[in-house]
């Protein structure tokens, strides 16, 4: 034959290279002319389908030069396949989605009026439909598949076994016809036994498809089956076989033409597959017995033979653990999974549907069973936007990034896929196919992997990593699988978590777009100030020798005497806590502190310690930064390795506001000092000894230096006040000193020591103990702070607090360099030079204008000696000053002043700081916005609803106060509430760290660190939100502060290092109006690429109407564990259900699903309705638990 010619017909009926290679083998002799039929060429094809199926179509007509046409749903308008064909047009209007494409009339319809040709059906919907071959056959319209009778014979799938019977094809048990009743599925599994398996009579693809295993399971899984059967295929007809167990599923791809002529092409393992849906299919079947392959093939092109097939279908067969085979179904239509087959062969299986469809016969085409080889392995992936993690539930949701994995041996058959696609519940959740081909098994695994980790699909989940499990399971690589596989190999499910960082913190400067949407509540209304960091040379080389390289050389003990040794004053800084937590709310970022790590580890050497840590930082870092705490802990350890940190201990409350079991106290010591914590300064709010000594108890054992500190109040000096005298400090410091602290603090928050009661009080502490360093804690809110702590040093302190000078005064602690002037050249001087100290302060000056919103210089311009009469301690006076004003008091602050100091003598003149100053604040208010006297509390006290803090107070929550409690107050506030006697926390059961990790785990991964339950510990439900934000915003700790804050304005380019050699180039570029769901869409520019993200506007939504969400904190709300429609409510208000008891049946991309009671209990509430379509988490009910 001639070369030209060949070609041009080897083109024309899609064949490949390699086959125009084997064509070219052939004689003109070896063709068989067409006997009977006749020659019609396609001039125009239809698609009688959606998504990659129509475009996998539409793709071969225009390599043949045939013009195509698109059909599509009302909820399909959107979908890429309509855009790559010549023509669209919409069928099934007013239709529900699915039946849609099931309309055959209105399908032919379209086909006639636009001249259509030939309709391919796709596989899915009508492609095993008799009734619509038959229609297109009457209406003049060529089915590209087998007759009508061929369709109706193997779509049937009883007569389809009788066939397999006649041929001499092995069957399995089964059915004769399809089930008439349940009666006939009882009477089978009474004849084989247990387990069978219902399948749909009319279709495949695991629609309709249940398998039961007892008795109790039957009507329930008939129900399920025929109902997924009549919503896939228009027609629930079942029936049912025995249930073979762990087989291989291989199918066979054969070929036939109208002139008796039929092929195979060889065999597909399809043994991986969940919920009988394929997942992975490989070709040709891995270690398959070459007798048995010999075997599958030869039947079934006898079976095809035998129905006189023709055009392309699947024969399929499982093979039991023995080797043998049967026959289960064929597949009259093109199948999914037709591109590995393609790979393998090199046989464009569309283009030799369409050839035989035109009446050309194989050999016309250049197929004949002898020139078919099979060349290498391939594999093909379904990517669907299901989620392994949640039982492969569909998720739905726009597409915010796509980007593929190519490259050589990779094909990609896609539909959907692409950024802003919306993946809606009513169709198949298939994204993308992803076909890997190479040498052998191994070498495709290795390009699919390849090409799978390039993937990045944001904005819904898909199985990808599920995928890639797979793919590296040895078993899948090395030996064969069954169909078992999935649920016999659970590590498949140990997912790694992608990461998505990028997407994730667009979401979080998108809702920063949003006015009202910010994460972190300000407490003022000052504006934001758009500053530049003051740069400051980064230190080069290792920092000089600190007192931590004391302390890590001779221990706690050692570092006590290295101190007390120490000629001149020691100073330790509180810029990186208490002086922020004074003056900004505590809402200094990481991100700011460890800008200046450096320059204070290679310039303040010297000092006795930095105090980073605990107090309010742990929880108001999560809380309202939405960072770690021990995150901070671990990067300024690494910043600062020669300087000692110091953090606050509230005693048996560690870091938090309640009481904790006393293992939860020394477990975070231990796990603190791990971290790099090395002085701990354990406090009592009431200088209530038993909850001290534990706290020092728990930092003791840890290895940590012990730094008991008593809280000062009221004035030493003044003999009127004599309930905290000179002799009371003096017996608590012995009994401290005793239980063997390695320092003794004096911690004056409200800075009430003056020159002279300091003196006083230091001067007899140096007397007592000579040995023992004496380390002071002040406030400089009435402005004598640095007389004071001079003062101390005189009298013998050997350490004092300050904050850098931009950072002091106020409520906050005296200025650094005050105290290094005042001290420099005498007996006290410090060491430090002056002119660091102006650097530092300078980085401080600038920084803290990026926090003006939280600054307390907005309310409040100086500080008041009238705390030496209210006694508020520094960072509470703030604070209150702050709530004052937001609760509209701000001019009735000095009144709220004054109720402090009627509160505090109601409550008996208490030590004052958290939580104890909370609780009189808490009261001091109360009193204001009641307008209610001190007399008028006392004497109604058993009447008005105090405050709660108030109440488990006097009930003993947080120990016994020095003279014990008010009376007759406790009793009137009280009456018969419970009351504790003693230490409030040695009542309490040890916690369960192993069970709280393990619940963590459940929640929130695998990647749970022992701080992450220490976390949890301190603070359960801060934790699960911080957690919660993460997960959905990812690091914000790598945003500037003011990006984090304010987020970006539009137009505005800025970089955002995720990590070394990885940075993100964004520029905020448009804002969109907001939508029916009451979102707006924010667009960017990401390293040169347009991303949008769809932000809910929180403040809009309130005046629109949602439907409710499941709170997973309540344990009776049930809300839809997918996106989908309620076709099914198994319970009505009243009714009473058990745990486990289905409630309503959900359906989506043609999937049901049970949704089960999680408890017993009785319904509460319904949400939902029949036919009413819920979002994932939608509330259904509310059940009140027995």
């Amino acid at each position: 034959c001639s070369p030209s010619m060949l070609w041009n017909g080897a083109v024309r009926g899609g064949l490949g290279l390699l086959a125009v290679r084997r064509a070219c083998l052939f004689s003109r002799s070896a063709h068989s002319a067409p006997k009977s039929g006749e020659y019609r060429p396609i001039k125009k094809v239809m698609v009688a389908n959606r998504g990659e199926i129509a475009i996998r179509v539409f793709r071969a007509c225009t390599e043949l030069g045939i013009r195509t046409v698109a059909v599509y749903s009302e909820q399909d308008t959107g979908q890429m396949h309509r855009q790559k064909a010549d023509e669209a047009y919409l069928i099934g209007k007013g239709l529900p989605p699915v039946a849609a494409y099931l309309d055959i009339a209105d399908i032919i319809k379209v086909a006639k009026e636009n001249n259509v040709d030939a309709i391919h059906p796709g596989y899915g919907f009508l492609s095993e439909r008799s009734d619509f071959a038959q229609a297109c056959a009457d209406a003049g319209v060529m089915f590209v598949g087998p007759s009508p009778d061929t369709v109706r014979m193997m779509g049937d799938k009883v007569e389809a076994r009788s066939l397999a019977i006649r041929a001499g094809v092995p069957v399995v048990p089964g059915t004769d016809a399809p089930l008439t009743c349940m009666q006939d599925a009882k009477a089978f599994a009474q004849t084989y036994g247990f387990p069978i398996i219902f399948k749909a009579a009319y279709g495949g693809g695991g629609r309709g498809m249940r398998v039961v295993r007892e008795y109790e399971e039957l009507e329930e899984n008939y129900q399920r089956a025929y109902s997924e059967a009549l919503a896939a295929f228009g027609n629930g007809a079942l029936f049912v076989e025995k249930f073979i167990e762990k087989p291989r599923h291989i199918e066979v791809q054969i070929l036939g033409d109208k002139f008796g002529n039929v092929i195979h092409l060889f065999e597909r393992d399809c043994s991986i597959q969940r919920r009988h849906q394929k997942v992975v299919e490989i070709a040709p079947a891995f270690q398959l017995d070459p007798h048995l392959r010999a075997r599958l093939h030869t039947d079934s092109v006898t079976l095809a033979k035998q129905v006189g097939y023709e055009n392309a279908g699947t024969v399929e067969f499982l093979v039991d653990k023995h080797g043998k085979h049967y026959f289960i179904e064929v597949n009259s239509r093109l199948q999914v999974e037709h591109t590995v087959t393609e790979e393998i062969t090199d046989v464009d299986l569309v283009h030799a549907q369409l050839k035989v469809c035109e009446g050309q016969s194989l050999p016309d085409l250049g197929l004949s069973q002898d020139k078919i080889r099979v060349n290498g392995c391939a594999i093909q992936c379904r990517v669907t936007t299901e989620d392994p993690a949640r039982g492969f539930q569909p998720d739905t949701g726009r597409i915010e990034v796509f980007r593929s994995g190519e490259g050589m041996g990779i094909r990609l058959d896609s539909a959907s896929a692409f950024p802003g696609a919306i993946i809606s519940p009513h169709y198949d959740s298939l994204l993308v196919k992803v076909i890997a081909s190479g040498n052998d098994l191994q070498g495709a695994a290795s390009k699919m992997s390849r090409a799978l980790a390039e993937f990045r699909v944001r904005g819904v989940k898909t199985n990808i990593p599920f995928l890639q499990n797979v793919l590296s399971n040895t078993q899948f690589l090395h030996a064969t699988v069954d169909t078992q596989f999935i649920d016999e190999n659970q590590e498949l499910f140990n997912l790694k978590p992608t990461q998505n960082r990028a997407q994730k913190l667009l979401h979080y400067l998108g809702h920063t777009f949003i006015r009202g949407m910010s994460v972190t509540p300000t407490v003022t209304c000052q504006s934001y100030i758009h500053v530049n960091s003051v740069f400051l040379l980064k230190p080069s080389g290792d920092p000089p020798l600190g007192f931590r390289d004391v302390l890590l050389r001779d221990g706690p003990e050692g570092f006590a005497k290295a101190v007390r040794a120490h000629k001149g004053l020691l100073l330790m800084d509180t810029t990186f806590r208490d002086a922020h937590q004074s003056l900004l709310a505590t809402r200094v970022r990481t991100h700011d502190l460890k800008k200046i790590s450096p320059f204070v580890s290679h310039n303040f050497n010297n000092l006795y310690s930095l105090e980073n840590w605990g107090g309010a930082t742990f929880d108001v870092a999560m809380r309202f930064l939405s960072e770690c705490p021990w995150k901070r802990l671990q990067e300024m350890r690494a910043l600062i390795p020669n300087v000692p940190f110091q953090m606050l201990l509230r005693g048996a409350n560690a870091v938090g506001y309640t009481n904790y079991p006393d293992n939860a106290v020394f477990k975070f010591c231990e796990v603190a000092k791990e971290n790099g914590m090395d002085v701990f300064r354990v406090f009592d709010s009431l200088n209530y000894l038993p909850n001290m000594l534990l706290g020092m108890e728990a930092a003791g054992a840890a290895g940590g230096v012990v730094e008991a500190a008593i809280s000062y109040t009221g004035d030493v000096s003044d003999p009127a006040r004599q309930k905290y005298s000179l002799d009371y400090y003096m017996k608590l410091a012995d009994e401290l000193v005793r239980a063997g602290t390695h320092v003794l603090c004096i911690k004056d928050m409200a800075g009430l020591l003056k020159p002279e009661s300091s003196k006083m009080l230091i001067g007899a502490l140096r007397d007592r103990f000579p040995d023992v360093p004496i380390h002071v804690h002040t406030h400089d809110t009435a402005g004598a702070g640095v007389a004071a702590m001079l003062a101390c040093a005189e009298a013998g302190a050997d350490v004092v607090d300050v904050a850098v000078d931009s950072m002091a005064g106020m409520t906050s602690q005296p200025s650094m360099g005050a105290m290094v002037a005042c001290a420099k050249g005498t007996k006290l001087d410090t060491g430090i030079p002056l002119e660091k100290v102006y650097d530092y302060s300078e980085y401080w000056e600038v920084a803290r204008g990026l926090y003006a919103p939280f600054d307390c210089t907005a309310t409040m311009k100086s500080g008041n000696a009238d705390v030496y009469e209210n006694e508020i301690p520094g960072g509470q006076y703030t604070n209150l000053h702050f709530q004052a004003h937001s609760m509209g008091l701000g001019h009735k602050f000095k009144q709220v002043k004054k109720s402090y100091t009627e509160a505090n003598k109601l409550l008996g003149d208490l030590i004052k700081v958290t939580p104890s100053s909370k609780i009189v604040g808490d009261l001091a208010q109360f009193m204001v916005q009641n307008n209610l006297t001190r007399a008028e509390v006392e004497e109604q006290a058993d009447e008005l609803s105090l405050p709660l803090s108030v109440v488990e107070f006097l009930q003993g929550h947080i120990g016994i106060p020095h003279g014990g409690f008010p009376e007759p107050l406790r009793s009137k506030v009280i009456k018969s509430l419970p009351r504790i006697e003693g230490r409030p926390g040695a009542s309490l059961p040890p916690m369960d760290f192993k069970a709280l990790e393990e619940g963590l785990r459940v929640a929130h991964g695998d990647d749970i660190t022992p701080e992450d339950v220490m976390s949890a510990a301190m603070y359960p439900k801060v934790f699960q939100e911080y957690k919660e934000f993460t997960a959905n915003f990812g690091p914000v700790d790598c945003l500037n502060t003011r990006l984090f804050l304010d987020g970006p304005k539009i137009a505005e380019e800025f970089e955002v290092e995720l990590e070394r050699g990885k940075t993100l180039h964004i520029k905020a570029l448009a804002l969109g109006d907001l939508n029916k769901a009451g979102q707006r869409e924010v667009f960017f520019e990401l390293n040169g690429q347009l991303r949008s993200v769809l932000v809910k506007d929180t403040v809009a939504m309130k005046e629109m109407k949602f439907h409710p969400k499941a709170q997973k904190s309540i344990k009776g709300q049930v809300g839809a564990p997918m996106p989908g429609k309620v076709l099914e409510l198994k319970v009505e208000v009243g009714s009473k259900v058990e745990k486990g008891q289905p409630l309503c049946v959900l359906s989506a991309m043609k999937m049901e699903t049970v949704v089960n009671s999680p408890l017993a209990g009785t319904v509460k509430a319904l949400h939902a309705t029949v036919d009413s379509s819920l979002e994932g988490d939608d509330l259904i009910l509310e059940i009140d638990e027995e």
